[in-house]
């Protein structure tokens, strides 16, 4: 395990990150991802402590994967469900996180499709003065921390297996692909890249990509001089040296290191936004063929659930030669097996 003190009690957003803390996190995952290939699987180091899972929006892969993560650790688990819970009688968010408390729990892992509401529950756990952590696993359109470390594990331990780190993303051009305005993985995404020193290149419609967004980015802390808006119908624009926007797919993927495309959510889409998805495909979907634009070693990514032959190709999906996607779930059990440890090893 890495020797570097973690003081971190809450994991809600990855836009205040250093450059320790994500190596910490990278390190620490590579080390259960070890053990995750042992025979036996399970270790005891959060034994006794109790992990909450409060999902408020459905979910498959992250639920599963911090519930795994959880008792790997062997800490006890506790899942919720908004379907099934007293909130169909009128209880507050706030009321159910106080009555996992008064159980004893230790961690609380939170999703809801409002963004606030992991932040609301450990301000109120702070109020409280109690040592409960909250880790967001995914918070409406804000942010996603989780999913963005295990890309970020993902593609490190892809080029350095046996010590991932920040750095090995310098200079790399990674391309983020499909609805950005509604992505919380985007926006965690950006952050972490941004940090790594990686050139970043976001493409989508302009319905999906609009340029408040780029004020979106420059109001959270990106600035720069260079930020012009053009009014070319073929938008493409710099805030810095690292983020790109633009509105079309070609120069997003010219000689990209890593594709990473996203789902398109049209659960939060309250307009019309796209003519079809057919039209989509073929202006944004990647396939091998436009992969040629990247540089021959191109790897894909995409957090999942994927609409096949929408963001990406069946066959491209189910290519080993270019699909990291289910490297990504792999990935994600071991990251949030350290993200897990490093919030709950300071409560022993």
């Amino acid at each position: 395990m890495p020797t570097t003190t973690w003081n971190r009690h809450h994991i809600l957003s990855l836009a205040d990150f250093t450059t320790a803390e994500y190596d910490t996190v990278l390190q620490t995952a590579a080390s259960f991802q070890e053990v995750l290939s042992r025979r036996t699987k399970k270790v005891p180091t959060l034994q006794g402590q109790v992990v909450a899972n409060l999902f408020f929006e459905s979910s498959t892969r992250t639920r599963s994967s911090f519930e795994l993560a959880a008792k790997r650790l062997s800490a006890d688990t506790l899942n919720f469900a908004a379907a099934t819970s007293s909130m169909t009688k009128g209880e507050t968010i706030l009321d159910t996180a106080k009555t996992y408390l008064a159980m004893g729990t230790d961690i609380m892992v939170v999703r809801h499709r409002e963004a606030g509401v992991p932040n609301a529950i450990a301000a109120e756990m702070d109020r409280l003065g109690v040592r409960v952590s909250v880790l967001n696993a995914g918070d409406g359109q804000h942010e996603h921390p989780s999913q963005a470390l295990l890309d970020l594990f993902t593609i490190c331990t892809l080029i350095d297996p046996d010590h991932p780190r920040l750095k090995l993303l310098k200079g790399k051009k990674i391309a983020i692909v499909g609805d950005i305005l509604h992505s919380r993985v985007a926006r965690s995404n950006i952050w972490s890249l941004i940090a790594s020193g990686a050139e970043v290149h976001l493409a989508a419609p302009p319905t999906l990509l609009p340029k408040l967004f780029a004020e979106f980015i420059l109001e959270s802390g990106i600035r720069s001089q260079e930020f012009i808006i053009s009014s070319s119908p073929s938008f493409s624009t710099s805030l810095n040296q690292q983020l790109f926007l633009h509105w079309q797919l070609e120069p997003a993927l010219q000689n990209a290191d890593f594709v990473m495309t996203l789902r398109l959510q049209k659960e939060r889409m309250t307009a019309h936004l796209l003519p079809s998805l057919r039209e989509y495909h073929q202006l944004f979907g990647i396939t091998r063929t436009k992969l040629q634009l990247c540089k021959p070693n191109v790897k894909v990514l995409h957090p999942g659930p994927v609409n096949r032959g929408v963001e990406i190709s069946s066959e491209l999906m189910d290519d080993p030669e270019f699909s990291l996607i289910q490297s990504q779930v792999t990935s994600g059990v071991a990251v949030r097996m350290g993200l897990l440890y490093l919030l709950g090893s300071g409560k022993a």
